[in-house]
């Protein structure tokens, strides 16, 4: 570091990536609920294990981020998620596209 420079100041940025990581959580939470109700009205099972999967992955997603927060307010400093858990929610995320859009094809 420059001995001239000061330290950067990342403000509320954690906090919000925080927040961010809550609100992708709940919207997939959602996505699997809508899935899993589609699945049971039409009787499709693909779409019922789909649910499921997006159902446990959001449970995931919901419970990372609500270690990210609680670790940001003990004062421990920011942290950057690992690129394994950036690579499944992607992942989770492209499930669950894939999954409405087949419900709304197969409805």
């Amino acid at each position: 570091m420059n001995p001239g420079a000061q330290a950067r100041d990342p403000g509320l940025q954690p906090e919000r990536t925080a927040l961010a990581w809550s609100r992708t959580g709940l919207a997939m939470l959602v996505n699997a609920l809508l899935a899993l109700r589609t699945g049971w009205t039409s009787h499709q099972a693909p779409i019922t294990v789909l649910g499921f999967v997006l159902l446990l992955a959001s449970g995931a997603i919901i419970f990372y981020a609500a270690w990210r927060r609680r670790h940001l307010l003990r004062g421990q400093g920011p942290i950057a998620p690992s690129a394994h858990a950036i690579a499944a929610v992607a992942a989770a995320t492209l499930l669950a596209c894939a999954v409405e859009l087949a419900s709304v094809i197969s409805g």
